[in-house]
């Protein structure tokens, strides 16, 4: 009988504890709900690009022609020092991870030998017509670790079966899967609307080709005016909306629509479908190589910056190379410099040791939604949350104190958890209790180069004026930019 007892007794002790164990499973806190509509992984790692490169290359090179006529002889197409591991060297330099090329421009001569037309590389001089530009490409970028995408033009002023519609929308659907089985891996591919005003009149079969894409490659993203996975800005000028949402209705979207370009820069707050914008702008005045430009000055593509990933997008750069094949060395230089300066400004984060505080926070102290998950190194899962039960319109603020010395800043960078969705329509942020800055939207990333130049402060706070649901902060940051000047024009 007293053994029975024991045993009973051991038995009541370890359900006990096993339930004190369940209960306090139960008891860690749980994140908050996302709200939709959400982005895929592959929007998401796009997104963390924030900036990549285009390379605008082929007959038109030669021609010193921005639209090519169709009509261009495939032998005038000779860069005899083509060097791709170049190109890829220039960008990986300047923080690149993504490298996209006009695999066929509107004249529609094809940069790999495709099996579908004579208007190609094959029928060229260059290599003996043995040549592959987008292999080339591709090989080099596998060796540095850089992602390729490819830009196939709708338009097509060269080959006869344009403006026939079942018959061209069969030969670029067959273009396509050339390119989408043989070159590996394809992050990105570019569609657009451009057509000239006297092009034959032609239906594209977007749906058909996006279907095949998706088909061909599972992990791409598609950018269109439409998307269906990256929207286009609505410009070539690289500057977003100052308000930009990365949700939109693709409904209200069409391909070459002219008149939904301001809607395209800042998005829709009520918008059913993730699809975050590119911004397009060349390191030139064309999207060729011409001899006669020069490339944009440093302080040109620092604005372009701040004005495209500053604003919740990704900035796409054209660099195109010469008939050399090459990269210009003054291109190559100025993109240096602007890899140093991204670098040189962002590298340091001077709220690092700061004290944080905040209005409230989810789940109380070591709830694990803190102020201080916006200072560690995930900008994208790790977040400070407010208190359950605050109102979205409610003024929620965290705050950055630094020690007795202060801190000076010219940048200010405010990053949401945008894997639980966009939330943020309007803040303000406070140096010493003055008011330095507001705006609207957030997103992946806001940055705010102060219009009155350097501040000396000890504490900043961002108030949260506004938003769709309860704001999650993933990352704050404060930087000097030695290259902004606002009271005088750079010479750089």
């Amino acid at each position: 009988m007293p053994k029975l007892c024991c045993f009973v007794c051991l038995i009541t002790i370890l359900f006990q504890l096993t339930n004190l164990a369940s209960s306090k499973r139960q008891q860690v806190p749980t994140p908050p709900l996302p709200l939709s509509p959400l982005p895929s992984f592959s929007q998401l790692k796009w997104q963390q690009r924030e900036l990549i490169m285009f390379l605008h290359f082929g007959v038109n090179t030669f021609t010193d022609s921005e639209w090519g006529t169709g009509n261009e002889n495939p032998e005038i197409f000779n860069p005899l020092g083509l060097d791709a591991n170049q190109w890829v060297n220039t960008a990986a330099e300047a923080g690149v991870s993504l490298m996209i090329l006009t695999a066929k421009h509107h004249d529609g001569f094809c940069l790999w030998p495709s099996k579908f037309t004579e208007h190609s590389v094959t029928h060229s001089p260059w290599k003996h017509g043995r040549g592959d530009v987008v292999q080339e490409l591709v090989n080099a970028a596998k060796a540095r670790g850089v992602d390729v995408g490819l830009y196939l033009s709708p338009w097509d002023r060269h080959d006869p079966r344009y403006g026939h519609d079942l018959q061209y929308n069969e030969y670029y659907l067959a273009q396509l899967q050339e390119l989408l089985t043989r070159y590996g891996d394809v992050r990105e591919i570019w569609f657009d609307g451009a057509k000239g005003s006297n092009a034959p009149n032609m239906s594209y079969y977007f749906t058909d080709w996006f279907a095949m894409v998706k088909e061909l490659q599972s992990s791409i993203n598609i950018f269109s005016d439409a998307g269906p996975d990256v929207r286009w800005v609505g410009n070539e000028k690289g500057f977003a909306g100052s308000t930009c949402w990365s949700t939109i209705n693709r409904t209200s979207l069409s391909i070459g629509n002219g008149s939904i370009v301001d809607y395209l820069s800042t998005g829709d707050a009520k918008g059913t479908d993730w699809l975050p914008a590119e911004c397009d702008v060349s390191i030139r005045k064309g999207w060729f190589w011409h001899k006669s430009e020069t490339p944009k000055k440093l302080s040109e593509l620092l604005e372009i910056y701040y004005n495209s990933v500053g604003r919740n997008c990704v900035m796409l750069l054209n660099v195109p190379p010469n008939t050399t094949g090459l990269i210009s060395e003054t291109d190559v230089q100025r993109l240096r410099e602007f890899g140093t300066a991204i670098d040189t400004i962002f590298s340091k984060n001077l709220a690092e040791n700061c004290f944080v505080k905040a209005s409230s926070q989810r789940a109380g102290k070591g709830g694990g939604f803190g102020p201080e998950n916006v200072l560690d190194d995930d900008h994208l899962r790790t977040y400070w949350a407010p208190r359950d039960g605050d109102g979205i319109s409610d003024d929620h603020w965290i705050e950055i104190r630094a020690a007795d010395e202060g801190l000076r800043f010219n940048v200010i960078r405010i990053q949401e958890a945008i894997g639980l969705g966009q939330r943020i329509k309007r803040h303000e942020i406070f140096v010493d209790g003055k008011l330095v800055a507001e705006g609207t939207t957030v997103g992946h990333k806001k940055l705010h180069r102060l219009e009155n130049g350097v501040i000396d402060g000890h504490v900043v706070r961002i108030k949260i004026k506004e938003s769709r649901a309860v704001p999650l902060i993933s990352s704050i940051g404060l930087h000097f930019d030695p290259y902004w000047h606002p009271n005088r024009q750079s010479l750089t």
